[in-house]
């Protein structure tokens, strides 16, 4: 991710989330030595280039993920599942043991995702998004 994709994930993100990034949350990730973000692209189309986004953090051998959204226009299309195996394929190098994140317990598609990466249940925060919404936490072991 660069700067000049930033207009694009904003607005993918503002459309998406229950608690959207700003602009200078992504900037201060990018900028983070310890934080990786990624986006997919589609060459050839001028609007709408960014397909999705994923931002993560690594720290000793253990990784969180931070965000992780598809375009509304390209979801269904196995776009999360590319960004994921890029994701743990990334750490794996880096010889992460352990994974974790945390999604709105209520977003099933999300939740499927990540038992598809043999994410399992590690807890709930109660009201966790925008006091209302209960997030599920989430852990990977290797």
């Amino acid at each position: 991710m660069e700067t000049k994709d930033l207009d694009e994930v904003l607005d993918m993100e503002a459309s998406s989330s229950l608690n959207p990034w700003s602009k200078n949350m992504f900037i201060e990730e990018m900028k983070n030595p310890f934080a990786y973000c990624f986006i997919i692209k589609m060459k050839g189309i001028p609007k709408h280039q960014v397909k999705g986004f994923i931002c993560f953090r690594n720290i000793g051998d253990e990784s969180e993920l931070l965000n992780i959204c598809v375009h509304p226009q390209y979801r269904q299309m196995g776009i999360g599942k590319k960004l994921m195996q890029f994701y743990i394929g990334f750490c794996g190098k880096m010889k992460i043991k352990a994974f974790y994140l945390e999604v709105n317990a209520s977003n099933r598609s999300a939740v499927h995702l990540y038992h598809l990466f043999s994410y399992q249940s590690l807890g709930m925060r109660k009201k966790f998004y925008q006091g209302k919404i209960d997030a599920l936490l989430m852990v990977k072991k290797i």
